[in-house]
């Protein structure tokens, strides 16, 4: 589900804060810029009440973010819906006991983690992050998440690149996305 599908009002602000910067960061990409949202209050606080919207009464319990851009959106989101914040991040990030989950990407292999005992089995969690292009590593989130036994309720994006087919990668689950770009 995409709430571009919708036409809330609110997304137009939204997608016309997000600044697209051509062969960043290498030749050939169309990166999606998200700090110029950032700057905007009004987009900003739209965009989390958007998020805010969707999973309040949802009984979610764990909100993941994805390091680092997962770290802007997940923690309003989650003090919002009364859930915690658990952030999986980059190999050696975090102090202590880890779970690891590696995943390939176009150009090689990466790696998320979070502490041991973050989640627990049966917790609903929320999977948070900027964008999803591949898919990859919203899957390495949800694979992560389960393995530990939580219910992966859905994952959520501000941005998607319907081109990359991301979303096929995702096995059905469900995938909520604010705005989409398409390459023209």
């Amino acid at each position: 589900m995409s709430a571009y599908k919708d036409q809330d009002p609110r997304l137009h602000g939204i997608k016309t804060k997000i600044r697209v910067v051509p062969n960043f960061p290498k030749s050939g990409i169309m990166f999606q810029d998200i700090t110029t949202l950032l700057l905007d209050p009004k987009a900003f606080k739209d965009t989390i009440d958007l998020f805010v919207e969707r999973y309040k009464g949802k009984n979610i319990s764990v909100v993941a973010g994805i390091e680092a851009r997962g770290f802007i959106f997940g923690p309003p989101i989650a003090l919002a819906i009364g859930a915690k914040f658990v952030p999986l991040r980059k190999p050696k990030k975090l102090p202590g006991k880890v779970i690891s989950q590696e995943y390939i990407l176009e150009y090689g292999r990466d790696c998320i983690e979070m502490h041991v005992g973050a989640v627990e089995s049966g917790e609903r969690a929320l999977v948070v992050d900027d964008l999803i292009a591949t898919g990859g590593t919203l899957c390495a989130a949800m694979d992560l998440l389960e393995r530990v036994g939580a219910e992966v309720v859905e994952c959520a994006c501000v941005i998607e690149l319907p081109e990359m087919k991301g979303r096929e990668r995702l096995n059905g689950k469900p995938l909520y996305v604010l705005v989409e770009y398409k390459e023209k």
